[in-house]
């Protein structure tokens, strides 16, 4: 089956014109570490505490130029929002599909296409967990293409880009630091914050900050941000 491509949705546009228009409002830019040096590649996001993230996300990818793609169930790209869907960059997965089980669906996708930006959010929820997804990883590593990290950090309005990562077949040890880096966020709840090693943020630069923050008069509370 051929990659599909991103179909024009008049609900995309308005949907991402409101987002940049809350991007720009409200000061965010896009800073950290270039990307690759492809144009295949997923990018792991997190910390994730906030419907907001997915503002940030939505900016980061227009400001840079990206059309990412997300995985989504197979049974949401049906009429009448098939269309919108497809706009934002999903990718439809049957999870029927036995035989073929989703690592090996999306690397297929992948390999068919010239470019290909993945997103996914490895929490897999707003919720503190240390249960880390690891899909991403598989993937990367059947797909042959890097791991490139990201997150949102509300202190500094700044959607970060991180450390580009070659999966080696060694999990641990290859995303350590996507977890260092992570963990020097600011994200809009950092007490929801857990990491597969059973810690918080990186407890010494949050002090830091958090006395920055004491010191500037400002608070240690969370931004508030206008509504797209």
């Amino acid at each position: 089956m051929a990659s599909e491509i991103p179909r024009s949705s008049p609900l995309a546009r308005l949907l991402k014109w409101g987002v940049m228009r809350w991007w720009r409002i409200n000061g965010w830019t896009v800073g950290g570490a270039p990307l690759p040096d492809t144009r295949k590649f997923i990018i792991a996001g997190a910390p994730h505490t906030s419907n907001y993230d997915f503002l940030v996300f939505l900016g980061v990818v227009e400001t840079l130029g990206l059309t990412p793609r997300y995985i989504g169930k197979h049974s949401l790209f049906r009429w009448p929002m098939r269309d919108f869907m497809m706009a934002m960059g999903g990718v439809p997965v049957d999870r029927r599909r036995q035989k073929k089980g989703m690592v090996q669906q999306v690397a297929a996708r992948i390999a068919e296409a010239e470019e290909f930006a993945l997103v996914i959010a490895v929490e897999g929820t707003r919720s503190p967990t240390t249960e880390w997804r690891t899909g991403y990883y598989r993937i990367a590593e059947a797909a042959g293409i890097p791991i490139v990290c990201a997150g949102p950090d509300y202190e500094r309005r700044e959607g970060l880009i991180g450390p580009t990562i070659w999966p080696t077949g060694d999990l641990e040890k290859d995303m350590a630091p996507a977890i260092a880096f992570f963990k020097s966020l600011r994200p809009r709840y950092p007490e929801m914050v857990l990491f597969p090693d059973g810690n918080g943020l990186d407890p010494q630069l949050q002090a830091e900050r958090q006395r920055a923050r004491m010191s500037a008069g400002t608070g240690g509370n969370a931004p508030t941000e206008v509504a797209p």
